[in-house]
């Protein structure tokens, strides 16, 4: 382990943090209850009120980050351990390979396209050549059936809108298509090639200056168009809209036969659905007929419930398979005839343990199926008529982080990855009479040995008994004397898992700073399907925080670590996460790091995308769901614990928030007020306060909520946060 200092904190100096504005006028009356929200004006990241702010609160952050003694060898480290060659999963369209590729730290990664595998590859589009500072992503990439075109989309400063754009595929000439004010869309091409379907917001008021990604406006009216290629945005066709639900948002996906556009509405952030279809070829005039109509497309409503997701795996011209939830919370494979709507067939049951996560349609009439078993990926080939096992294909204890496999084709690409395998990508011959898996590129890390490390997976009791599966990744033969460095993650929301995958910073911890790593899988995840998720959220959200606080005791008391040495992590919902279990457990951690996270709880919803998230939260407005956010929202529960009974010694954890202000997915603003609050609350309102651990805030420019984030700005983060985490840790470097 690394050499540890029970003092570790005490080397920073005394903290004066800039005094922020208190409006004691702002109240809100919620079902009764008044709440004060003194820093409302925090909330407009225009004024130059706030912009001081931020500059005040990164400059204090700044001097702490130069005391910080690790901070540049982490940074040397990371950057070493990043310089490997990447690679991506390759797709197939029409005779051609398309891949993404970074040498190692190029900004962003580089699409290629090659004729065949033996083949020398070509740059497609390379996006960093587009900014100087690499903050231009490549977001969205679809290659028309024919071959000829990609339409691309790009984003800026990290930030939710794209802007769409055509080249074409063999000289790599440009068109002058661009689509503007594209969010949460994908771009789905019918198959003459004509044209794409993709989904976006109405646009700015004419004569408003906007830097798309700063503000807070709510999105709502999303719409469904169809773009014609070599036409402008305004001859655009309008699909599909509903202005009596403008929080719906329309994705479309034209099916691999070119006949059926399939329109799938969603409100929330919960797995269901409403699914339409319309038969392209059903159209008089094709969608050539809606260019001078004010008519929409004429879609037919399969599905017009969110009871369950649906989606379509295959079609053979109107009967379809289905992945589905429905009566299923960790799915199953259905089929349908659009003919004989009410008439539903499983194909392939629910399992009674492992989730069915994908399935895709592969070599003809097979199923590539992949399921998730205690957090841990299988793979089977299955037959798509009956649902029969055909084949188990071999996959070591880890993760499925991409396959690319379409119907027409026998071939297909599988990458992995785990806690110490950077990526395989492997490439199986399904037309073959023993499917083996066959190693197609192997990412390795100059200098990084796995055979260094261990990893298991342990179960933890919660408080209600629930088990809860943890990964622990350490050096070998780790000392299980309570005082090593460790880091403990999680997320717990939105039906989303957290599996095994390989990070470079962490490898650091483990390998340079002795550190114990730590996953949590707990509720509110998708870890064991629909069930598990409904388990941490709405009225249940309080078991997330439960189950992680159960996780960081279970390390303590098994002798990994103990409360000083504990950092915990979490990103987004996972930043809600652990503000929430800092303020309910203060004594239970020695640091807390928040990034991006959802901190005001009872405005989220007025905020961009924020309404979405209302599924899974619940929502001020209503008066049962606002007593429950009311109770756990880190804005509104920072409390002095030196006033409680864990005594005059207790004070909040040495906390990093981090932000950035291009994060238009979970504004700034959470995280600005809750700063202000700490720092208020904890200091500036109390003489002589007890509260001598730094509270501070990480706050990155031209950069959003996490995709599409350049290669030098995530060393950058890693190496400001871990060197802050080592410091107030009194952790050391170790050669």
């Amino acid at each position: 382990m690394g050499s540890l200092s029970a003092a570790a904190s005490e080397a920073l100096p005394p903290f004066h943090y800039p005094p922020a504005r208190r409006d004691e006028s702002v109240i809100d009356d919620y079902h009764g209850v008044r709440v004060a929200d003194p820093y409302r004006w925090l909330e407009d990241p225009d004024a130059e009120e706030v912009k001081e702010f931020v500059e005040r609160q990164g400059a204090l952050t700044d001097s702490v980050l130069a005391r910080c003694e690790e901070r540049e060898r982490l940074r040397r480290q990371i950057t070493a351990f990043f310089d490997h060659p990447r690679y991506s999963t390759p797709f197939k369209r029409r005779g051609k390979y398309f891949y993404y590729h970074n040498t190692g730290l190029q900004a962003q990664s580089v699409l290629y396209v090659q004729k065949d595998l033996d083949g020398e590859a070509e740059v497609l589009l390379d996006p960093n050549i587009l900014s100087e500072d690499g903050t231009i992503a490549l977001s969205i990439a679809s290659v028309s059936k024919d071959g000829q075109y990609l339409a691309y989309g790009l984003s800026k400063s990290g930030s939710d809108w794209v802007t769409i754009k055509v080249i074409r595929i063999d000289d790599k000439t440009p068109e002058s298509d661009t689509i503007s004010w594209v969010k949460f869309s994908s771009v789905s091409w019918t198959h003459d090639g004509k044209g794409f379907f993709y989904g976006r917001y109405p646009p700015p008021e004419e004569g408003v200056e906007l830097d798309a990604g700063t503000e807070t406006k709510i999105s709502l009216n999303h719409e469904l168009y169809y773009h014609f290629l070599g036409t402008h945005q305004s001859e655009d066709i309008l699909c599909w809209r509903d202005p009596e639900h403008p929080k719906y948002i329309f994705g479309v996906s034209v099916t691999n036969d070119g006949k059926f556009a399939l329109l799938h509405i969603t409100e929330g952030c919960d797995p269901v659905n409403k699914l339409y279809y319309c038969d392209l070829y059903s159209l008089p005039n094709g969608l050539e007929g809606f260019r001078r109509s004010n008519e929409m497309l004429p879609f037919v409503k399969l599905v017009d419930n969110f009871e369950a997701r649906y989606s379509a795996v295959a079609n053979d011209d109107s009967e379809f398979t289905f992945l589905t939830n429905k009566e299923a919370p960790k799915r199953k494979l259905v089929r349908v005839d659009l003919k004989e709507p009410d008439m539903w067939t499983d194909i392939l049951p629910e399992h009674k343990k492992d989730v069915l996560e994908s399935a895709y349609a592969v070599n003809g009439n097979q199923i590539l199926v992949c399921y998730l078993s205690d957090v841990k990926h299988i793979l089977q080939i299955r037959d798509m008529s009956t649902g029969d096992l055909l084949h188990c294909l071999p996959l070591d204890v880890g993760s499925v982080s991409g396959i690319s496999a379409r119907r027409e084709n026998s071939e297909i690409f599988i990458s992995f990855t785990s806690f110490l395998s950077p990526g395989i990508i492997y490439r199986c011959n399904l037309a073959t009479e023993v499917q083996e898996m066959k190693i197609f590129r192997e990412i390795s890390v100059p200098g990084f040995d796995r055979t260094e490390f261990d990893v298991k997976q342990v179960f933890v009791s919660s408080k209600d008994t629930a088990r809860l599966p943890m990964f622990i990744v350490s050096k070998k033969n780790v000392k299980l004397d309570g005082s090593n460095p460790t880091l403990l993650y999680g997320y717990g929301g939105f039906n989303i898992s957290l599996r095994p995958s390989f990070h470079v910073s962490r490898v650091v911890l483990a390998r340079n700073l002795g550190f114990v790593f730590c996953l949590a899988n707990i509720r509110g995840g998708g870890e064991y399907g629909e069930e598990w998720h409904k388990a941490g959220s709405l009225s249940k959200k309080q078991n997330c925080f439960h189950d992680f606080i159960a996780a960081a005791e279970f390390l303590v008391s098994n002798n990994y670590t103990n409360p000083k040495y504990l950092c915990i992590e979490g990103s987004s919902n996972g930043g809600l996460l652990v503000a929430a279990c800092m303020n309910q457990r203060p004594d239970l951690f020695g640091c807390v790091l928040a990034h991006v996270g959802v901190m005001d709880m009872l405005r989220f919803h007025k905020f961009t995308i924020g309404h979405a998230w209302t599924s899974d939260f619940g929502c001020s407005d209503n008066a049962e769901e606002f007593h429950w956010l009311i109770k756990y929202s880190p804005l509104h529960n920072i409390k002095r614990p030196w006033e409680k009974s864990s005594g005059p010694s207790c004070q909040y954890p040495p906390t990093m928030l981090l932000t950035a202000d291009h994060d238009d997915r979970v504004v700034p603003l959470h995280s600005l007020k809750l700063l202000a609050t700490m720092q208020y609350v904890l200091y500036n309102s109390v003489e002589n306060s007890p509260q001598t651990n730094p509270i501070i805030a990480r706050i990155d420019r031209k950069a959003g909520h996490g995709a599409g984030r350049p290669t030098q700005k995530l060393i950058d983060e890693a190496a400001d946060c871990y060197s802050f985490m080592a410091k107030v840790l009194g952790v050391s470097w170790i050669d």
